[in-house]
C-alpha cells in the first residue's frame, strides 16, 4: 500500500512541477515582449525627436549657426537669449530628461544628435548659458558632462578627426 501512496504523491507532484514550469516560461515570455514593446516605444521617440530637428525649418537656422565660425552672431544670438535659441536648448533638454528616464538610449541620441551636442560645447557663451542654474538646463548640462565624464561616449566627429589624422 505504501506504494500506493507515493504514487499518488508522484501523481500530484507531476502537474504541479509542469504548472511552475509553464510559469516561467510565460513569465520569461512577458519579459521579451516588454522589451520588445520598450524598445519600438524608443525607436518612436527617437524617430519623432529625429524629425523635429532634422526634416523641419524650426532648428535649422540655430544648427547652421552654431555649426560656423560666427562667434559674434553666436554671442549676441545667446546675450538676446534669442528665443529660437531657447527653443533649440529646450529640444536638448527634452532629449536629455528621455535619455535620463531610459525612454531613449544613450547611443541613439548619440548615433542620431552627437555633431550637434558637440556644436554645444564648442561656444563657451553656450556652454556658459547651459551652465548657469539660473538658465533651466540642468538635465542638459548633467547630459553633456556625462558625455565627456565617462569618456565611454566618445562623438563621432573626435573620431573622424582621429582617423584622418592617420
Amino acid at each position: 500500500m505504501q506504494s500506493n501512496g507515493s504514487d499518488h504523491e508522484l501523481w500530484k507532484l507531476i502537474p504541479q512541477t509542469a504548472y511552475y514550469i509553464v510559469a516561467i516560461i510565460a513569465a520569461i515570455g512577458a519579459l521579451v515582449v516588454y522589451r520588445r514593446n520598450h524598445r519600438l516605444e524608443q525607436s518612436r521617440w527617437l524617430s519623432t525627436f529625429y524629425d523635429k530637428f532634422y526634416e523641419t525649418e524650426k532648428y535649422k537656422r540655430v544648427r547652421e549657426l552654431l555649426d560656423s565660425p560666427k562667434s559674434d552672431d553666436i554671442g549676441d544670438m545667446v546675450e538676446n537669449e534669442d528665443p529660437d535659441f531657447t527653443d533649440y536648448l529646450n529640444f536638448f533638454e527634452h532629449v536629455a530628461i528621455f535619455a535620463g528616464s531610459k525612454e531613449l538610449r544613450t547611443d541613439d541620441v548619440e548615433a542620431s544628435f552627437c555633431y550637434y551636442l558637440d556644436c554645444l560645447k564648442v561656444h563657451e557663451k553656450v556652454r556658459d548659458y547651459i551652465n548657469n542654474p539660473n538658465k533651466g538646463y540642468e538635465k542638459l548640462k548633467a547630459y553633456l558632462e556625462a558625455r565627456d565624464d565617462h569618456g565611454v561616449l566618445v562623438s563621432l566627429r573626435h573620431l573622424a578627426r582621429r582617423w584622418d589624422s592617420r
